[in-house]
């Protein structure tokens, strides 16, 4: 049986899309499921959209969510290089086979006469295609010319794993451009010579190279080569459906989505589940369950939507999932500066609270703020509370005065603290969604808290009666 290798190709043009990286993510695991060979290639051919810094963004991007390569940028191989500007030498001696066959040719036209044959097209109403324009006698290639396809216009039927059988009649087949006139190859000629030298077996990629397959198959043919297995990806939508998902739309560089809290496996379940289940309820992957259940037969022809809702949620499973180790060494970036002298241990404390709570690691200062440093009483938080706003202001006073004056007298462990509430809301004849959502604003003025009682025992004793006075004070001042 033949080996599997897959290939992931960016460009150098900028960020890494989730659309991209999904590209990545499905080759590496296609790849990994038939025990074969992935490879990480750099299309850099387009020196005019080329963005510096972005083969090293890149390449991080795959370290930080796992995804190895077997041969490529960095670690070679013995089909490099595996920089297309490396193998400028290559793509022209595949050119020349082109030529000698009668396959190619050099384009002698300037930029305006080609102007000139698009608008005597539109004119006419009609598509423009190079080859009816194609020169008699053209002159001998240089490479200071581009060099065109002398191409072979005839129907196609090819299959694709995920779209299924396709078809494409004669018209749509030209004379496109195989290297430019700086010496560069186009993406069209590039990817057809570098895959069959690396040996590769399954292309995947996205839905935008659909409409030029007819082409591609008529280049292989040209060049007498059996292609490979195809398997295109259908579009990542934006939250709304029905366009493709932008950076309009909030799509994020990947490695923002790990700045903003998100973690790497959560991320990379989120990613690979867009187009693709294996067929059951299952939600949550680790990467060896991906690996072991990805199939191309289960990857849906139309297109995914993006939704972040279910990133974040699917972030949530996976950080209550960590042990509280794990979960501490990924926080160091992400406590709030109150946190800087406070200790592992107080730390690791806290994370106990928090951890079934936090959606991303980037809501730890929001949730954790109040343990560390002191917090400013934001009346708010009572008089447009659903509950609370109901209460007098003499109201609020009193229960927070039997509070203070409840647990001066009780010792601050959770399950103390936690018959202590309940004797409250016996004495004050009080709702839980009152009593403890005031004591809670009162000892926190945060948004969102853990279990009351385990707050308060974090916190301890002084510092919960001194921000209960805290909270009367201000109740007195309304």
């Amino acid at each position: 049986m033949t080996t599997v290798r897959t290939r992931f190709a960016p460009s150098p043009t900028g960020f890494l899309h989730v659309g991209n990286i999904r590209t990545g993510l499905f080759a590496y695991l296609v790849a990994r499921h038939a025990g074969g060979q992935f490879i990480l290639r750099l299309e850099d051919t387009d020196k005019k959209r080329e963005v510096e810094g972005s083969a090293d963004h890149l390449l991080k991007c795959l370290e930080v969510l796992g995804i190895q390569y077997d041969e490529g940028i960095g670690i070679g191989g013995q089909y490099g290089p595996y920089k297309q500007s490396d193998r400028l030498e290559i793509y022209k001696a595949w050119a020349q086979k082109l030529i000698d066959a009668g396959r190619a040719y050099a384009d002698p036209y300037t930029p305006e006469e080609l102007q000139a044959f698009r608008d005597e097209a539109k004119a006419n109403k009609q598509p423009f295609l190079y080859r009816n324009h194609r020169p008699e006698n053209p002159p001998a290639w240089d490479g200071t010319r581009p060099l065109r396809l002398k191409s072979e216009p005839k129907a196609y039927t090819w299959h694709d794993e995920v779209m299924g059988d396709l078809s494409t009649g004669p018209e749509v087949i030209d004379d496109i451009i195989l290297i430019k006139s700086d010496g560069y190859p186009t993406y069209n000629f590039a990817h057809i010579v570098d895959d069959a030298e690396m040996k590769v077996t399954h292309i995947i990629r996205g839905q935008e190279f659909i409409s030029s397959q007819p082409n591609y198959l008529n280049i292989y043919e040209a060049l007498g080569l059996e292609h490979p297995t195809f398997a295109t990806m259908p579009h990542i939508l934006a939250p709304t459906g029905g366009k493709k998902l932008g950076k309009r739309d909030g799509a994020k560089d990947v490695l923002d989505y790990i700045r903003d809290g998100i973690l790497p496996e959560a991320l990379t379940n989120f990613i690979a589940s867009l187009g693709w289940n294996d067929g059951t309820e299952q939600e949550i992957f680790s990467k060896q369950e991906l690996i072991e259940k990805f199939t191309l037969d289960r990857v849906q022809r139309s297109g995914a939507r993006f939704d972040e809702q279910r990133l974040l949620w699917m972030n949530g499973q996976w950080i209550r999932s960590l042990s509280l180790d794990d979960l501490y060494a990924r926080t160091a970036d992400f406590w709030p500066q109150s946190a800087s002298t406070a200790g592992e241990a107080a730390k690791k404390q806290i994370l106990t609270l928090v951890q079934d709570r936090l959606k991303t690691l980037a809501d730890l200062p929001m949730m954790t703020e109040y343990f560390f440093t002191e917090p400013r009483p934001d009346w708010s938080m009572i008089s447009e509370n659903k509950q609370l706003k109901k209460l007098e202001s003499s109201e609020v006073k009193h229960l927070l005065e039997r509070a203070a004056e409840a647990f001066g007298s009780t010792e601050f462990t959770p399950d103390a603290l936690q018959a202590t509430l309940n004797n409250l809301l016996e004495t004050t004849g009080q709702k839980p969604g009152i009593l403890f959502s005031l004591i809670r604003v009162a000892v926190s003025w945060a948004p969102f808290s853990p279990a009351l009682n385990d707050t308060m025992a974090a916190l301890g004793k002084e510092t919960v009666l001194k921000r209960l006075n805290t909270a009367l004070q201000a109740a007195a001042n309304r």
